[in-house]
Formats: structure tokens, C-alpha cells, sequence
């Protein structure tokens, strides 16, 4: 019994580390998924906005959008792994899940950023 201890062990430390990296990957996804408003109001202010440059929105609309999409295609095509796959294609699996959700994740930076810029910009320019 006590040889078995240690492969136990390595079993259940392994086990954390499927668990943990599952984990932060669905961390990042609820952290992407309480900014999904934010999308919408920007697109929503973009689309209200009073600008001479119609091309500007329209882009940062589409890149707002194009970060709502990226998400849902995410969710959709993210199948967690049963418990009876091997331990090493669970990780694999959950490193290939955060590398995409962590590009999610940058589109919804940078199209957030551009358009909260935008918006301020065209915000300053017409009550000038």
C-alpha cells in the first residue's frame, strides 16, 4: 500500500494541475464576459455619435463586433475534456483553449481601447 502512495500522489498533483489550468482559462472568460456590455454600449455610442468621419465608426463598430463574435465562437467550440481522457491531452487541450481566449482577450482590448478613444474623440471635437 505505502508503494502505491506515491504514484497516488503525482496522480493527484497532476490532477490539480489539469484542474488549475481549467480554471484560469474560465477565469479569463468571465473576466471577457463582464465586459460584453461594454461592447454594446460603445457600438450603441459610436452608432449615436454625430462625426464627420462615418469610415471611423463603421471600422471601430465592425472591430466592436468583430470581438462579440470571437467570443461566441469561442464558448461555442469550447467542449471540456471528460474526466477519462488522458491526463497530458487534458493540458494540451486547456493550453490551446487560454492561448485563444487570451487572443480573445486581446481583440477585446484593442477594439474597447480604440473605441473609447474614438468616442471621446468625436465627444471633445463636437461640443467644441
Amino acid at each position: 500500500m505505502l508503494a502505491s502512495l506515491p504514484a497516488c500522489l503525482s496522480l493527484q498533483s497532476d490532477e490539480q494541475k489539469a484542474e488549475a489550468a481549467e480554471k484560469a482559462m474560465l477565469a479569463r472568460h468571465d473576466e471577457l464576459m463582464a465586459q460584453m456590455d461594454q461592447l454594446t454600449i460603445l457600438r450603441q455610442q459610436i452608432q449615436k455619435t454625430p462625426g464627420p468621419d462615418t469610415v471611423a465608426a463603421g471600422r471601430r463598430r465592425r472591430t466592436l463586433l468583430s470581438a462579440d463574435a470571437a467570443m461566441m465562437d469561442w464558448m461555442h467550440r469550447y467542449h471540456k475534456p471528460a474526466d477519462t481522457v488522458a491526463l497530458d491531452q487534458r493540458l494540451s487541450y486547456f493550453a490551446s483553449q487560454q492561448k485563444k481566449i487570451d487572443s480573445v482577450a486581446g481583440l477585446f482590448r484593442t477594439s474597447l481601447d480604440s473605441a473609447r478613444l474614438f468616442v471621446q474623440t468625436v465627444g471633445t471635437t463636437s461640443t467644441q
